[in-house]
């Protein structure tokens, strides 16, 4: 973070200021902002959230042993540091990183994207880092950093070098991506596509589209807006935003558009047509899927006269989408693990579910393991049952279906006509485990999918023998915001 005064930071949050002995107003701090007292460090500040659970005014012993400078808090605690009081521990962290963005965008050239949608956010941010961190210093989320706790925690690592700014702007409800934008005033807006994930929150698609519409309604008029014209939803964005429209899909149409794709078990491939070029593109990320957030990406650089073809060359060297994203892996017995159980929605289980149908050759089993998407709502009975039909339509040849929640797939792929292929339902992923271990030979392909919640990303880390040493529980996060407010994690 940027070097300012503890009378500054009061002012940014509106916040009182209680100092110790010897500790002045206008003593600066730099050090990182956390909200996990795990991770502060000399110099930090530590900002003690509530959530539903516990609270994390708790954990602001720990934070000051491992050297916290300041805590930002909602009360007043007895300990000998530097305090600001605040109304609302989340309102202060978006007014802060407010304060530090703007201020580092006026000193320099910083430039600002936000990306939103409800597919393709962390992939096509971590596209975009790729190219722009060959042109300058990048700042972007980690891992799914998106609401309104993560993306100013992010925001906040700028500094009077950064030259890129990237936001991933998740919605958790109506009004946060809005909120999030406010914080950052992206130039360039991509907004990826209006889908069923998180249903819900929202409850329609219309609900769903006027919320990720946040993102470049308030857009100024020399910013950019970068939308999906494959996406009626997000096309229609158009008329709601004073920005200027550059869109990108399949349709031939589009400013930024992808030809002939293809995909197979090593990567996928296609042909960018754009600003007058076409040209090549070799991606090492699996599934068709992919290719338009790889087209978002390299929009959006574009905007920020990054040439085509550096930006090319970055994306193709990426070696995946993200941690537990169609992530490729390699199972003792031969077989290759697709690991894509991070998050799971209708659109993007149907996405993997073909790309696997496609990379399969002649001579190769595929295999679906599939769990819950969670947070569907009154629809998720019904789109489970589309899954598990969708599964039978491309000949998937083996089906585990993991859980109770997830029952509707397997009952539905039961019922779709003459399939010839196995379905299994069990209730836990050690069962699927059992079930698969021995059985998987060499040749075969497996896919893992589901949200997050039903842990499945574990399964196919241990069906593909992982050795990356991911933490087994998924968490880094003490119990002061795992969940509710405090939480820095995904939204929708």
């Amino acid at each position: 973070m940027i070097s300012i005064t503890l009378a500054e930071i009061a002012a940014a949050v509106d916040g009182a200021l209680s100092l110790p002995t010897g500790i002045a107003a206008d003593t600066e701090i730099s050090g990182t902002v956390q909200t996990d007292s795990r991770l502060v460090g000399p110099g930090s500040i530590f900002f003690a959230l509530p959530g539903e659970t516990t609270d994390g005014h708790l954990f602001a012993p720990a934070a000051v042993d491992a050297g916290a400078a300041l805590l930002i808090v909602e009360r007043t605690l007895e300990l000998d540091v530097a305090q600001v009081v605040v109304p609302n521990g989340v309102d202060a962290l978006g007014a802060l990183a407010r304060t530090v963005v703007s201020r580092v965008r006026a000193a320099g050239a910083l430039r600002v994207v936000g990306i939103t949608g409800s597919n393709g956010k962390t992939t096509t941010k971590n596209l975009l880092r790729a190219i722009l961190e060959k042109h300058g210093a990048t700042v972007a989320p980690h891992g799914s950093f998106n609401n309104q706790v993560g993306a100013p925690i992010s925001m906040l690592e700028v500094d009077d070098e950064t030259r890129f700014l990237i936001v991933e702007a998740g919605a958790g409800g109506p009004g946060e991506v809005a909120k999030i934008a406010s914080f950052a005033q992206p130039d360039v807006a991509v907004v990826l596509k209006v889908g069923l994930a998180h249903a819900g929150v929202f409850g329609t698609l219309e609900a769903t589209r006027l919320a990720k519409a946040e993102l470049v309604t308030g857009l100024a008029p020399s910013a950019v807006a970068i939308l999906n014209a494959d996406d009626d939803r997000v096309a229609s964005m158009a008329s709601m935003t004073s920005a200027r429209i550059v869109s990108f899909g399949l349709d031939e149409r589009a400013d930024f558009h992808a030809e002939d794709l293809r995909a197979t078990a090593t990567g996928t491939s296609f042909v960018l047509v754009a600003d007058g070029q076409r040209r090549e593109v070799r991606l090492r990320i699996l599934g068709e899927h992919h290719v338009m957030n790889a087209v978002a990406a390299i929009a959006a650089a574009h905007e920020l006269s990054v040439p085509l073809d550096d930006a090319i060359t970055a994306i193709e060297a990426v070696p995946r989408a993200e941690r537990w994203r169609m992530e490729s892996l390699r199972a003792p017995s031969g077989a290759v693990v697709i690991n894509d159980a991070y998050n799971a929605s209708p659109d993007s289980t149907a996405a993997a579910l073909k790309t696997l149908a496609q990379i399969v050759t002649q001579d190769q089993r595929s295999i679906a393991v599939l769990g819950e998407m969670a947070e569907l709502g009154d629809v998720s009975d019904e789109e489970h049952d589309r899954i598990g039909r969708l599964v039978v339509r491309l000949n998937i040849q083996k089906l585990v279906v993991v859980g109770h929640r997830a029952r509707h797939i397997h009952n539905a792929a039961g019922l779709e006509g003459s399939w010839d292929g196995e379905s299994v339902l069990v209730s836990s992923a050690d069962e699927a485990y059992d079930l698969l271990r021995d059985d998987l030979r060499e040749g075969d392909v497996v896919l893992v999918k589901s949200s997050k919640s039903a842990g499945l990303r574990f399964l196919g880390d241990r069906l593909g023998a992982d050795s990356t040493g991911a933490d087994s529980t998924g968490a880094h996060s003490n119990g002061a915001h795992s969940t509710g407010d405090g939480s820095a994690g995904a939204s929708s």
